[in-house]
């Protein structure tokens, strides 16, 4: 099987042999958990509860406040102590809800009706996962139900399941593909049916045989999937990059994959949807990788959405002597961290812990003018030039350079030999820009 690709790009060191071949464990019931009402794009949820309410898990907290927006429900039962503004992974407080634990009642969970997948129609799909609270599960958190609702004048003909992975360290999604096939493909086609889409296919770059084998054998027999072996490369699992892998078409700059009559959605993403519609779940657990050589003992965690990240790393064993940064999400586009209480979120996808030899410390010096950030952008951009316009405060020549296009995958950053943080000026950058946007809009 040929493996498709896109321009640009880097290889990083993969380091997944730290924990692929780890089969997902079950996270104990945290003692109390903390749950942020933005944890997706869009507008924050409203809180239903107050302090010194009991609830259960599964229980709707806080309802979705207009169309891009998502629910959030406890994922254990216990007390409201409080609501304010707490610490989360990103280094943005935010409004949040904190539950202690209350173990009298932890078998009453609250399920949702379990839905016949095959007669179940596409607006009850649609209505099911927006009360779910299901979201994008490859990082950027988008409300799951606004992608399966695209604008009528907007035609999709292919909905691709992203099982690239490419981030290193990160085997979560290599572990729903090698556990859990079967309710992937059913939540495959549960996409694919709220969308009246005929075809689906699964990108899986070709780092991991035993998935794309395994896929594949299962959808022999089914009409309108495919497997799509894919270049091991990253960021190949960015939404244009994947677009022009598995189709050959390109997403214009300011346009969106629905544009190019495609939707993608993470493997995650395809098994949160296939839960809430076969078996009645609401989105309450994060699937994450715990790795890096500064943990004690890595693994795949299934870990209640609120549980601290100092949990889940004492649940681990603990951080060696040598290790020197933590970062949740993957180590090109993921947050260090500096608060260890900060809550798991429903897309987090992984913990890293990262000793002296994993973490690159070498001093900056003048930009060389080589251009390797320039061919290693994989959307044609020049990070160089964005980055120097964001620190000289040039945010009109950045825009019309195009920084807002910029998915901040940091390969302009890995590859500069001058150790300039590129992606963190050109994030600087945008975000001035996109306030400036906004600014205009509103008068």
């Amino acid at each position: 099987m040929s493996s498709k690709t896109f321009h640009g790009g880097v290889h990083p060191k993969e380091y997944k042999e730290l924990t692929e071949h780890l089969a997902f464990e079950l996270f104990p019931l945290p003692e109390q958990i903390i749950l942020p009402l933005s944890q997706h794009l869009g507008k924050e949820a409203k809180a239903l509860v107050k302090k010194g309410e009991d609830v259960k898990a599964g229980q709707m907290i806080a309802q979705a406040e207009g169309f891009v927006s998502a629910p959030v429900h406890s994922s254990i039962a216990g007390k409201i102590m409080s609501l304010g503004k707490e610490q989360t992974s990103s280094g943005f407080p935010k409004d949040s809800i904190i539950i202690k634990r209350n173990g009298t009642i932890e078998s009453e969970n609250i399920l949702l009706d379990p839905l016949n997948p095959e007669t179940i129609t596409a607006d009850e799909i649609r209505e099911r996962v927006a009360l779910a609270g299901i979201v994008g599960q490859g990082g950027a958190a988008f409300p799951t139900s606004v992608k399966l609702n695209p604008p009528k004048d907007k035609v999709i003909d292919v909905v691709i399941l992203n099982g690239c992975e490419c981030e290193p360290y990160l085997t979560r999604d290599f572990r729903f593909m090698i556990e859990r096939p079967d309710d992937l493909i059913s939540g495959l086609k549960l996409i694919m049916k709220a969308l009246g889409v005929k075809r689906g296919v699964i990108g899986i770059e070709n780092n991991k045989p035993e998935a794309i084998e395994l896929l594949t054998n299962k959808i022999k027999y089914e009409h309108g999937l495919e497997v799509v072996s894919l270049k091991t490369k990253y960021p190949q699992g960015a939404e244009k990059m994947l677009i022009k892998a598995v189709t050959g078409k390109e997403v214009p700059p300011g346009k969106l994959p629905m544009d190019v009559g495609a939707v993608i959605q993470n493997i995650g993403t395809a098994i949160a949807i296939h839960d809430a519609i076969v078996k009645g779940e609401v989105l309450i657990t994060a699937a994450l990788t715990v790795s890096g050589k500064g943990i004690k003992s890595p693994k795949n965690l299934i870990v209640p959405v609120g549980t601290s990240i100092q949990n889940v790393i004492d649940y681990c064993g603990g951080v060696t002597d040598d290790a020197v940064k933590i970062i949740v999400g993957g180590p090109m586009m993921g947050f260090a961290q500096f608060d260890l209480h900060a809550p798991v979120m429903k897309a987090t996808s992984g913990i890293l812990v990262l000793t002296k030899d994993e973490v690159a410390e070498n001093p900056e010096t003048p930009c060389l003018r080589c251009g390797q950030c320039v061919g290693a952008c994989p959307l044609n951009l020049m990070p160089t030039k964005l980055a120097r316009y964001s620190q000289l405060n040039r945010f009109d020549d950045a825009e019309g350079a195009g920084i807002t296009v910029c998915m901040e995958c940091g390969t302009c950053s890995y590859t500069c030999p001058a150790n300039i943080p590129l992606v963190q000026w050109i994030r600087l950058g945008k975000q001035k820009v996109l306030q400036m946007q906004r600014e205009k809009t509103a008068k």
